[in-house]
């Protein structure tokens, strides 16, 4: 697990590059941090905000002069982004269900566990995809987790092939990460932890639950942000597109060859 860092602090006046992306995610835990989304999102500056655990059934339609654009519905425990209607121009968006653990067919806390939005960003004029991820919990194998996440990847690049990419959420692989690394950039992502653990709720599962993978773009920096009443701290993904306005020539997922 990578080292912990300087704590990530929030300036709600910092000066944010026109072409910059900044992507908040932010596990719920069964939505208890529902009430905290509007602040949340105001005080990250955030251009989208990811969140998992959502109780979809009772979700704001804007917080923090963000608009929600897409939510999962069949989940216990459900998954949803919401984008500055300002910058972005929704394109498509989709839901998908991934491998189950036992636990999921037990429990049935999630049979969607990713959503994937194609979006049309005017600021920067290009186009990208974010997605929400929630991977099965740690009673699952890590090798059932990459499999998700490597299905995850393949139904990002199914919405396009070509544009940017960015995938947040609650990973929970906390431990052996450099295989998980490995694995990541053998389909063309790159993993992003952030400078801080993210889950702290139990002293001996602290680490890195909550992270980003990303394709086409350059990761300026990832933020654990300050607890809330989550089990799971919020993270700020700061990103720039690495080729603005040029979405060709970005590699492509082959799960096959896991």
């Amino acid at each position: 697990m990578a080292a912990p860092q300087q704590h990530g602090t929030l300036d709600p006046d910092a000066d944010v590059q026109p072409t910059a992306l900044r992507v908040v995610s932010y596990n719920l835990r069964e939505h208890t941090a529902n009430g905290e989304l509007a602040s949340l999102a105001e005080a990250s500056q955030a251009d989208v905000l990811c969140v998992q655990e959502c109780d979809s059934n009772d979700l704001a339609q804007s917080v923090g002069g963000l608009t929600l654009a897409a939510s999962t519905k069949a989940n216990r425990l459900g998954l949803a982004i919401y984008k500055r209607d300002d910058r972005f121009d929704l394109q498509d968006f989709s839901i998908h269900s991934l491998q189950k653990s036992l636990h999921d067919r037990v429990l049935a806390p999630a049979h969607e566990r990713l959503i994937a939005m194609h979006l049309r960003d005017r600021e920067a004029d290009t186009e990208v995809i974010v997605a929400s991820f929630h991977a099965s919990p740690l009673t699952a194998t890590n090798s059932l987790r990459r499999k998700q996440i490597e299905a995850a990847h393949q139904f990002v690049r199914d919405l396009s092939s070509e544009a940017p990419a960015i995938m947040v959420g609650d990973f929970n692989y906390p431990w052996f990460q450099t295989n998980l690394r490995r694995k990541i950039e053998e389909h063309g992502f790159a993993l992003s932890l952030s400078d801080q653990p993210t889950y702290l709720r139990y002293r001996k599962f602290t680490g890195h639950f909550d992270f980003a993978t990303s394709v086409g773009l350059h990761i300026a920096g990832v933020e654990t942000l300050p607890a809330g009443v989550s089990d799971h701290r919020p993270i700020l993904v700061r990103a720039h597109y690495e080729h603005p306005g040029d979405t060709a020539g970005y590699p492509t997922v082959d799960v096959s060859a896991a």
